[in-house]
Order: C-alpha cells, then sequence, then structure tokens
C-alpha cells in the first residue's frame, strides 16, 4: 500500500492543482481521478512535494509508533544521531541531547558522523588506487535513487560504499551485538528508504520533526536537562571530522584529508536542479585524471533537509556545523568488516519514447492542434505542452489538467449556451462595457445594433449607454452590489422584464432580458406572478388566522377570569 512507503498522498486531502507536479523536477508523480499519486519506481524521496503541498495532502510516513513500540517491548535501541542536529536544536549541548533521547527510552547515542569518517578513510583509498574516471559519492540516498533510477549509465560511477549512516548501524550491531536495534534521527527522509532496503542493520527513521512531536508528547523539554560535560556522552565516543558531512562540501574536507592524491579534482554540488545540470552530459568528460563529486539532493546539505525546521539561514547552519567540529580531533573507528555495496538493486525506470503522431494525437486530445496552441503555460505541472502529451500517453496525467483547455471548453459551453437562450444575455463591467452579449439582446436593441453584433461578436467592448437607455440599472446595481434587482422596462412600444445580477460584486453583472410581448413570456410571466400573489395571500391569511387564534386565546381567558370571580363572590 501507498501508505507503507517513505512519502505518500492522502488522497482525499488533495485538491488537484498540480504544484507537486510543478516543482517535482523528476516527475514522479501521477494523477488519477484528479489525485496526485506518488510513482514510486520514479520517487526519490527528496521531499520536496511534502514541503510545497498547500493543503499537506503529501505525508510523511510516521515511524514513530514503531519506535515507540520497540521501547515498549524493552528492546535495546542505540539513536545513530545525525551531525546537524547543532542546526536543529541550537546551543543545546550533547550531553543534554542524550539525556533528553534517553529520557524516551533508548539504551545509548552514537554519532552518525563516526560511519561518516570511516567512509571518507575508504573513499580517499579507493581515488587514489584510480588512474583516471568519474566518482560520486554514495552519502546521499536520494541522489543514489536519482543516478540509478534516471541516469543509469552513471550507475557504476558511485563510490561502491554503504552510506554514513548504513556504515554507522552495521558498526554499533557489530559492537554492541545484533540483538540491539539502531534507529536514525536526523534532517532526511529518503534515510526511510535505507531503513526499508537494509531493515537488518536499520530498524527505522526519525526525523528532527518527529523527534520535536515527541518531546512535546513527552512534556520533556531538552535544554531544561543539566549540562554535566562529560567526555563519554557519545558512544563509544565523540565524531571528528564526520560532523561536516551535512553542509556542502563536508565530505570532500574529509575525503581530502584521508588522500595524498594530488591529480584528483573535487566538486561538491547540492539541489535536484543543480545535479540535473551536473549530470547532463557528464559522460562526454574524457580527461586524465580523477574527478570526485561529491552531490547533495537537498539545497545548501542535509542542514535543509524536509525533516528540519527552515525558519532561518542556511549560513548560520552552516556555521553552527563547523563550530561544532572544533579542535578536537575525534575518536577512529576500528572497523574490521567490508562497507562495499553494489547498486542493483534500484532498478532504472523505463524510458518509453513516443512518435510525433502520437504526440500529436495526445495534443490533440487537449485542443492543441497546430505550434501556436501549445503554449507551454505549466499550468498542468509539466515544463511543456509536448512532456503533458506524453505523460497522458503513459497515463500519468489526465486531459482535464490542462488549462486552457478547459477554459476554452468552459466557453465554448457557455457561448452554446447564450446563443440558444431565447432571452436577451448580456454581461458588463464597471465601465459598463460589454464583456459578452448574446444575439437574442442585440435583437431586443434593435436592427443597428443587431448589424453591430455581426461586426462586433459579441459586442464585446461596445458602451451600453449607447445602446440601452435603462443603463442606470447596471450602474445601481454595480454601486449597490445588489444580487438580485428585476424590473419592468419599457423601451419604445415593447416591455421587458430584467433581472440583473452580481457576478463579481462592484466589479461585474449580468442581466437577462424577456420580451413581454412575446407569447410564451406572457403566458410564463402571469403563472409566476400568479404563483406570487397567491403565496403572499397566503401567508397574509395565515397571519391573520394567527393573530385571531392569539386575540382569541386571550379573551377566552379574560372571561373565564370574569366568570369564576363571580362565581366566588356569589358563593360568599
Amino acid at each position: 500500500m501507498d501508505v507503507f512507503k517513505p512519502v505518500y498522498t492522502e488522497l482525499n486531502d488533495c485538491q488537484d492543482c498540480y504544484k507537486c507536479i510543478r516543482e517535482c523536477k523528476l516527475k514522479a508523480i501521477k494523477v488519477v481521478n484528479n489525485s496526485a499519486q506518488i510513482l514510486h519506481n520514479d520517487c526519490i524521496y527528496c521531499g520536496t512535494c511534502t514541503l510545497i503541498c498547500p493543503v499537506n495532502a503529501k505525508k510523511v510516513r510516521d515511524d514513530l509508533k514503531s519506535v515507540k513500540g520497540l521501547l515498549k517491548r524493552k528492546k535495546q535501541v542505540i539513536v545513530s544521531l545525525a551531525p546537524s542536529f547543532v542546526t536543529e536544536f541550537p546551543n543545546l549541548s550533547d550531553d543534554q541531547m542524550v539525556s533528553a533521547l534517553k529520557s524516551l527510552g533508548f539504551f545509548a547515542v552514537s554519532e552518525t558522523a563516526l560511519g561518516a569518517q570511516e567512509v571518507s578513510k575508504q573513499v580517499s583509498s579507493f581515488i587514489e588506487d584510480q588512474k583516471q574516471g568519474i566518482y560520486i559519492s554514495s552519502a546521499c540516498p536520494s541522489v543514489v535513487e536519482m543516478i540509478c533510477k534516471h541516469y543509469p549509465q552513471y550507475k557504476n560511477n558511485i563510490t561502491p560504499f554503504l552510506s554514513p549512516l548504513l556504515t554507522h548501524a552495521k558498526f554499533l550491531k557489530k559492537e554492541y551485538g545484533e540483538d540491539n536495534h539502531v534507529v536514525f534521527i536526523g534532517p532526511c527522509i529518503a534515510k526511510k528508504s535505507e531503513s526499508d532496503e537494509f531493515p537488518d542493520l536499520l530498524e527505522a527513521s526519525l526525523t528532527f520533526l518527529d523527534l520535536k512531536k515527541w518531546f512535546e508528547e513527552e512534556n520533556i523539554d531538552p535544554y531544561l536537562f543539566p549540562e554535566e560535560k562529560k567526555h563519554d556522552i557519545f558512544v563509544p565516543g565523540k565524531a571528528g571530522k564526520g560532523i561536516l558531512y551535512p553542509i556542502d562540501g563536508g565530505m570532500i574536507m574529509g575525503v581530502k584529508k584521508n588522500t595524498t592524491a594530488t591529480d584528483a579534482v573535487y566538486m561538491t554540488f547540492s539541489g535536484i536542479n543543480n545535479i540535473q545540470n551536473v549530470l547532463t552530459d557528464l559522460e562526454k568528460y574524457k580527461k586524465p585524471g580523477v574527478m570526485f563529486l561529491e552531490l547533495l539532493a537537498c539545497d545548501g546539505g542535509c542542514v535543509n533537509g524536509p525533516g528540519t525546521d527552515k525558519n532561518y539561514s542556511t549560513a548560520i547552519k552552516r556555521l553552527e556545523v563547523i563550530n561544532k567540529v572544533g579542535d578536537e580531533a575525534g575518536i577512529t573507528l576500528n572497523v574490521d568488516f567490508p562497507i562495499t555495496r553494489d547498486f542493483d538493486s534500484i532498478e532504472a525506470i523505463e524510458i518509453v519514447e513516443h512518435s510525433e503522431n502520437s504526440i500529436k494525437e495526445a495534443l490533440t486530445m487537449v485542443g492543441k492542434y497546430s505550434d501556436k496552441d501549445e503554449i507551454n503555460c505549466g499550468g498542468c505541472g509539466y515544463n511543456s505542452c509536448r512532456e503533458f502529451a506524453g505523460a497522458l500517453l503513459e497515463d500519468r496525467s489526465e486531459p482535464n489538467m490542462c488549462v486552457s483547455y478547459m477554459r476554452k471548453i468552459a466557453h465554448e459551453k457557455s457561448t452554446a449556451l447564450l446563443r440558444k437562450i431565447p432571452s436577451g444575455v448580456v454581461i458588463v463591467d464597471d465601465q459598463l462595457k460589454i464583456r459578452e452579449a448574446n444575439l437574442s439582446f442585440a435583437r431586443m436593441m434593435g436592427e443597428e445594433i443587431e448589424q453591430l453584433y455581426d461586426t462586433v461578436p459579441a459586442l464585446v467592448d461596445a458602451d451600453l449607454h449607447k445602446i440601452a437607455p435603462f443603463h442606470k440599472l447596471f450602474s445601481s446595481a454595480l454601486s449597490t452590489g445588489v444580487d438580485n434587482l428585476e424590473r419592468d422596462i419599457r423601451f419604445g412600444n415593447k416591455m421587458f422584464h430584467i433581472t440583473i445580477f452580481s457576478i463579481h460584486k462592484n466589479k461585474l453583472v449580468g442581466a437577462i432580458l424577456r420580451d413581454m410581448s412575446q407569447p410564451y413570456i406572457q403566458r410564463e410571466e402571469v403563472i409566476s406572478r400568479a404563483k406570487s400573489v397567491n403565496q403572499k395571500n397566503l401567508e397574509t391569511v395565515q397571519k391573520i388566522a394567527y393573530l385571531l387564534g392569539e386575540n382569541a386565546s386571550e379573551t377566552e381567558e379574560m372571561l373565564n377570569s370574569i366568570v369564576e370571580f363571580y362565581t366566588l363572590a356569589k358563593e360568599k
């Protein structure tokens, strides 16, 4: 089921605004019955859709219940804590954070940065052994998913190592026993997909927002715990340069520190857009030497992950992380197990090539018959009409997503309806300029106006002052904002019944005119007015009956009291 995936859609909440499609750079969303659903085979769980959905219909899977259940079953659980906690809980000391987490029931807390240090060390050795080529870090699970699914030609360029989190989880299992459970807490949603793929290493993944929610539920304020200034707060010890991983270039700082290679080129890029630009035509790079790319899906690095608070500057967050490293070198793990892996479990998406004829047929479905009709407005969420047509052919979109097409249909329907209505219809703005009128209205206004209608379709921009002597009724309706104004007016030797209604208060009004001289109109109007008179008479009779009944009741009470008074007097 969709709800068991790291990100899913609450179908009843989705308002078919297509904002998630517009913001998803990989278009990993399809629309079914006007609801935008995640294409999990395409999704890289970057979390963008969960951040921009205006009605919060895109949800992040809640793993809190499973972690709480684990603790209730008295299982020994160790937290792998992301180093970016210093940006989410500013000025909170290490020992305060550890004390707060232990108060929730965790056995111990360790820094994910320790795993990052081991990955840096092994990547450095790997790069030193390479003569030339392009190599991409495996630290960000969203980037790994993105390359394997959408850019499989670069799959073999990913350095063949576990992510820092999985390396750390594997170490904790080896160090403290396989019966221990590891739970990650950090800024990342994609880590949930890692826990799904490697349940033997990682039990669950929580975001910092999950942690804050949990603290609130338990009425825990981590800032109220005492600062004990212990040196063994984190197990098995404090991390060093691995703390820099959450910021742009943080991994490179660690890798370069451990390598002696002088001919390697190191670059860092963050954000899906930037990564797409980096990967475009990357295979054309044929120069000698090694290029290492540190790629992070979130703009500015993990400190801006979807599971974090976005309320303050990326620059300040970056500085918080750098200051956290300090002068201490930190401990080095004694890793005597392999952390290599392949990425064969992540399958590339199928690229469907559509013929030009198929694209044209799909475009025809939404009323686009030529290049001029392809306005590429982006209202559907796709970058172009042709991209939308491709999505139509793959059943990932629906024709009613095209705003211009639906507007055109609505206009054609209203125009057809106006033409068929025997009554005159006119719509005017606050300057009494006609926005739209039907032929019946033009005929009712006289032969000259009917001829003008042939020249100026729908009388658009014609001045009502010069067409209808009863234009003051429209001015009155516009100024008062009245919703329904009815009048009988004489126009030449004809009698019209006019109903003016508000379309946009004080800005736009419409009117329906009926020629009372027409036999069918007379019959209809006589019946309508007779019913109205009858209803008013009935209401009047009911009021009189009520008043008479009330008066009779009061009279009866008064007479009874008089009779009772005289009866008592006579008895005396």
